[in-house]
């Protein structure tokens, strides 16, 4: 298959791209606009691959995208392209709503002329690739399912349910072939370290405090990021047309209780210490909670394993291990992005990693 992949050059487009570069099954066209969270350094095992290629094209742009999907003719459309961050979305909401809304029709509006002109083969379809957080917040029982209501609570979470709802209405009115699929908290190599499990590595190796919202325990299902990618090329090859999916990793943790198993991993691997800590977690501080930040988040995955034999492969456990051991493993990669170079000043964009946990 011939995939276009928006948001190619982010935490998680750039691991889907990886394994199906890797697999040597398809070919890929990458469209990242390289906005802070766009990193090509994610992406410099594939680069010269030849089934891959990248355009740094914004999502925004209709003239632009239209003009990449009549080049590329691609048979499945997979839409990664967001702004991810709750903490960014409290602060400047409006850019979230522009690329997760504006960005998410732009591209719908695209997809549907490429059918309309025929160009488009036999089998299209659009997959448009979504977070959990759209349904709200759980009780300390129960787990969101395909067909759990929307309730989101942040700007964020309202941006992406917005967009899912643009899919849904696109499919049912228009006939767009599309797919949906929600998925719970992501972790593993190459993310930014706005989120809890990178912002938490570096801080210790650093020194620095480990900053944990309110008391620590709203409770979130961690999905180690390659058994997200697997998942994601199982829908948009062997999915239904029509349906959404909900992506999860069996694997329910307090985000303390994430922290404090970081800290005993790193008192094994990295023992040596920055000068004046005695213990990891001696640097675990609570910070005043953010606004609307939901208790408690958990996927039922059993429609994806039913439908489509998917299910993860990694245990929390050692998804963390093998998070850690990467960034470890990798300094430079992490320098580039505290130091502003992973951009370079070509791009004209600020690094501005935030506090927060999610």
């Amino acid at each position: 298959m011939k995939l276009l992949i928006t948001g190619g050059a982010g935490f998680i487009g750039s691991a889907l791209i990886r394994l199906i570069i890797a697999e040597g099954r398809h070919q890929v066209l990458n469209l990242d606009k390289l906005t802070y969270a766009g990193n090509l350094d994610n992406l410099a095992s594939v680069e010269s691959a030849p089934h891959y290629s990248f355009t740094r094209t914004d999502i925004c742009d209709r003239a632009a995208v239209q003009q990449q999907i009549d080049q590329f003719q691609p048979d499945a459309i997979m839409h990664l392209a967001a702004e991810s961050h709750v903490d960014r979305s409290i602060d400047g909401p409006g850019d979230f709503i522009q690329t997760n809304i504006v960005g998410t029709y732009t591209l719908l509006e695209c997809a549907r002329e490429y059918v309309a002109s025929g160009k488009a083969p036999a089998g299209f379809r659009f997959h448009h690739i979504s977070t959990d957080e759209v349904y709200g917040t759980l009780g300390a029982d129960g787990l969101f399912t395909e067909t759990s209501p929307y309730q989101p609570n942040s700007p964020y979470s309202a941006s992406k349910a917005g967009s899912d709802h643009l899919v849904r209405a696109w499919h049912e009115t228009f006939g767009l072939p599309t797919l949906v699929s929600n998925c719970s908290n992501n972790y593993g190599p190459c993310q930014f370290p706005e989120k809890l499990i990178p912002l938490m590595i570096g801080n210790a190796l650093a020194g620095k405090p480990l900053p944990i919202y309110g008391n620590g325990q709203q409770v979130r299902d961690w999905l180690y990021v390659d058994d997200h990618a697997r998942a994601l090329l199982e829908i948009v090859t062997r999915g239904e047309v029509g349906e959404t999916y909900n992506i999860g990793g069996h694997n329910e943790k307090a985000n303390l209780e994430v922290v404090h198993s970081l800290c005993q991993l790193l008192e094994e691997l990295r023992p040596q210490k920055p000068a004046g800590v005695a213990h990891y977690r001696d640097l675990i501080t609570h910070v005043t909670d953010r606004p609307g930040h939901d208790l408690r988040y958990a996927i039922d995955a059993s429609y994806i394993q039913q439908q489509l034999g998917w299910t993860p492969a990694e245990t929390f456990d050692s998804g963390l291990r093998k998070t850690l051991e990467w960034y470890l493993d990798n300094p430079t990669w992490c320098d580039r992005i505290h130091n502003g170079s992973y951009q370079g000043t070509r791009l004209g964009l600020s690094n501005d990693p935030r506090e927060g946990t999610e």
